[in-house]
């Protein structure tokens, strides 16, 4: 096995899927996949912080920050007072975001479906998650912080 192929392969796959899928969102829905990334988050984690979405997309907590800015400069989320810890906010997706959110589903989910489940056999699809899993697994382990799967 040359794992350097396989690195080569890896990474030119999911530059060509980012760039993709990226193209089809800012074309359809004037959505970078970056914003949709971290909208995903903060709708799925209930009582959702800056941290957390940065825990769960391996980015800085300063990165993350500016994200959610640009999200908030669009009208798209909003930071709410945590009653809980008066450091950090809540994040919440807008009116907005939540119509955004839901026509940039079917985009991305068509986007996977060309790039993912088209080209290989349910199988396949399933051995492939299963692989990447267990290497995202060993590599957080290996890297606390470096990011959890997205429920999505």
């Amino acid at each position: 096995m040359d794992l350097r192929q396989v690195f080569d392969d890896l990474v030119r796959f999911e530059t060509v899927l980012w760039a993709e899928v990226d193209r089809r969102l800012r074309a359809e829905c004037g959505l970078t996949l970056g914003n949709l990334n971290v909208m995903m988050v903060i709708d799925s984690t209930p009582l959702c912080r800056v941290y957390d979405v940065a825990a769960a997309l391996a980015i800085t907590v300063g990165g993350t920050s500016q994200a959610i800015d640009r999200l908030q400069a669009s009208g798209w989320c909003e930071r709410r007072p945590n009653p809980e810890d008066r450091r950090s906010s809540i994040l919440e997706l807008t009116d907005a975001g939540d119509a955004l959110l839901a026509a940039a589903g079917p985009v991305f989910d068509s986007g996977l479906e060309r790039f993912l489940s088209a080209p290989l056999s349910a199988t396949g699809l399933r051995d492939l998650a299963a692989a990447l899993g267990k290497v995202r697994r060993a590599a957080v382990s290996d890297h606390p912080g470096a990011g959890e799967p997205v429920a999505g």
